[in-house]
């Protein structure tokens, strides 16, 4: 198994372990969103359909759910410069 693939396998079972978004995959294995969301979304499917179905679950939650933290996100920046902490 070569370099990519490994990467391929390891953001794969990360996301899968820990139920985490693209971004948060990448910081956990250092390496760039751009890359990680390519191996899970091409790249798996061609090594491993089976896995890049379950990778995919977790994708179209994280899609589904964007919304919801963008808007806690703002929440809490405004929340910030009220308090007078930014």
């Amino acid at each position: 198994m070569d370099y990519t693939e490994e990467r391929i396998y390891l953001a794969a079972h990360y996301m899968i372990e820990n139920g985490t978004t693209v971004r948060d995959t990448a910081k956990a294995i250092k390496s760039s969103k751009s890359t990680v969301h390519k191996d899970v979304t091409t790249r798996l499917a061609r090594c491993n359909p089976a896995l890049a179905a379950q990778v995919r679950r977790i994708l179209d939650t994280n899609k589904a759910e964007r919304h919801i933290r963008g808007g806690k996100a703002t929440c809490e920046k405004y929340k910030r410069l009220k308090d007078g902490r930014d």
